[in-house]
């Protein structure tokens, strides 16, 4: 059985041990500090007798050190073990964050639950089970309340307590989703606790203090499930540099609007609806336009009907399909019009007679591209041709 001091010691970083075995690349001691992976953070990383350990695992009380290539080393031997400083304390904050973060939820989010966590190089993802639409509203307030714990340097504490009087205190939160293997192993658990803001059971390393944790910027939220939350979040460097980044897009975006930035939600509100009504006022000019145009269309008529078929630049095709439908019936039988998004397209509208679906494959057997849809109107498009040839094919066919 490996002495595992990791969670329980996490500001030891250098340390000597006796090899307990040696199998290939995969070293075990008697003793370790590196954190071994599980719980949702990521194994420790650092040196085993000068060789870069990639890999930390415990499994049946044993530690098992993956080196980068097979130690020079026999079973014995005292080895000197270095955890990456660095990145150990990057991820003490990061897990002491995540519990800052469920905390603050407890405050803010309905019917809480706890669905999963994971650290990476870059961010935090704590999975939150609820049933409140968390918006960005949401969001800024879990931030701030992180944010406001850090500054008031509340105390972290852990201790291992019998399982059976864990599981009857209500406060504690069992994280079974990312944490089984602190319930099956022992029979008792470790319970982590930032007074006044969260009590779970949990074996990762934290700090001490929460003001150790630094800025926390909450980066994104998303659904990866039924009655989940993920919300993902970062410290330290990232942390920074994503503020830095929001304030610095915020000022730019209010220089530019000639406002504050605290009056950009004002501003930008009111230039939405000032345009808005541009845009229903433009839409109308230009279905005025296209009227217009069609106006001037001549008609053709074929077979006792009335046939409208014209070229309609500066037109997409889903406008000109509202107003070719409309027409049918009040200016002609039958409406074909051609334009060019991309490449060319044809819409054509009928009372069903000729059939709209065979008007177009006719157009596009004879120019490619394809389309489809009702008897009463259909579209073709993704035509190698000039719209005016279309149209004179379509006059004339």
């Amino acid at each position: 059985m490996t002495d595992y001091r990791a969670p329980d010691e996490p500001y030891t970083t250098s340390f000597e041990a006796t090899v307990a075995s040696v199998d290939d690349r995969v070293v075990t001691l008697d003793r370790t500090y590196f954190y071994a992976e599980g719980g949702g953070q990521p194994a420790d990383r650092g040196t085993l007798a000068g060789v870069p350990v990639v890999d930390v695992q415990k499994e049946a009380g044993e530690v098992a050190h993956t080196l980068a290539e097979p130690p020079a080393v026999e079973p014995g031997e005292t080895v000197a073990g270095q955890v990456d400083e660095a990145y150990r304390t990057y991820l003490m904050c990061a897990h002491t964050a995540s519990h800052l973060l469920y905390g603050a939820g407890r405050r803010v989010l309905c019917d809480l639950g706890y669905g999963g966590f994971g650290i990476d190089d870059e961010k935090v993802r704590v999975d939150f089970e609820t049933t409140t639409d968390v918006d960005d509203g949401s969001l800024v307030e879990l931030e701030r309340l992180v944010n406001r714990a850090v500054w008031e340097s509340v105390p972290v504490t852990w201790e291992s307590v019998p399982k059976d009087d864990a599981l009857d205190r209500e406060e504690i939160a069992f994280n079974v989703a990312t944490e089984e293997g602190v319930f099956s192993e022992s029979e008792t658990v470790r319970v982590v606790e930032i007074e006044g803001w969260d009590v779970a059971a949990c074996g990762g390393t934290h700090v001490r203090n929460t003001r150790e944790i630094g800025p926390v910027t909450l980066l994104d939220r998303s659904n990866p499930g039924e009655g989940m939350t993920r919300v993902e979040f970062a410290v330290g460097p990232v942390a920074i540099e994503r503020r830095a980044a929001e304030r610095r897009a915020a000022t730019e975006a209010a220089a530019t609007l000639e406002t504050g930035v605290t009056d950009l939600p004002e501003v930008a509100s009111r230039l939405r609806e000032e345009n808005a009504a541009l845009q229903a006022d433009l839409d109308d000019l230009r279905a005025e336009v296209l009227d217009a145009r069609l106006a001037g269309v001549d008609r053709v008529e074929r077979a006792g009907q009335s046939w409208l078929v014209g070229p309609v630049d500066g037109f997409g095709p889903n406008e000109v399909s509202e107003r070719a439908q409309a027409a049918v019936g009040d200016v002609a039988d039958v409406v074909a019009l051609c334009g060019r998004d991309g490449r060319a397209f044809v819409v054509v509208a009928t009372g069903g007679d000729p059939d709209a679906n065979e008007v177009v494959a006719d157009v596009t057997d004879e120019f490619g591209g394809g389309g489809g849809g009702s008897p009463t109107f259909a579209q073709g498009g993704g035509m190698d041709a000039d719209p005016d040839a279309v149209v004179d094919y379509l006059r004339s066919a």
